[in-house]
């Protein structure tokens, strides 16, 4: 099923009950709803895509030609091992922005070398700078 809340609905999954990759699965979602709705409501034009290689490293949203990258953790505190696909988009990529969207309880800069810097975004601050027009 498409919208992980209708899923957990059936199976009689409270949000309470949701641990490890359901719960990363619902926050994913929870995020892509909100990109999708902020693209259609204010009529923006940009693809959103998810980014994998071969080797299995990956991103879980891409927006518009690469220029932004976005992994969503549920992770309360993101360690710098949660980074490898988002780094790895973005050395073969370098996207104008780079974020990460967790449970952290601060925003903080990641500087990676001089060419990449991955933003570390609360979500519910993700959420405001996204419908403030500064994510995309």
């Amino acid at each position: 099923m498409f919208d992980v809340g209708v899923a957990n609905y059936l199976t009689k999954k409270t949000i309470e009950m949701l641990r490890g990759a359901d719960a990363g699965a619902a926050f994913e979602h929870y995020i892509l709803m909100e990109l999708i709705a902020y693209k259609n409501l204010n009529k923006k034009r940009f693809d959103i895509r998810y980014w994998r290689t071969k080797t299995g490293l990956e991103v879980d949203f891409i927006l518009g030609d690469g220029e932004v990258a976005i992994e969503v953790k549920i992770s309360r505190q993101v360690e710098k091992q949660d980074f490898k696909g988002l780094i790895a988009f973005c050395e073969e990529h370098l996207p104008k922005a780079a974020y990460v969207i967790s449970q952290d309880a601060r925003t903080r800069l990641i500087e990676i070398d001089e060419h990449i810097k991955i933003t570390v975004l609360p979500w519910k601050i993700f959420i405001e700078q996204l419908w403030d027009g500064k994510i995309f």
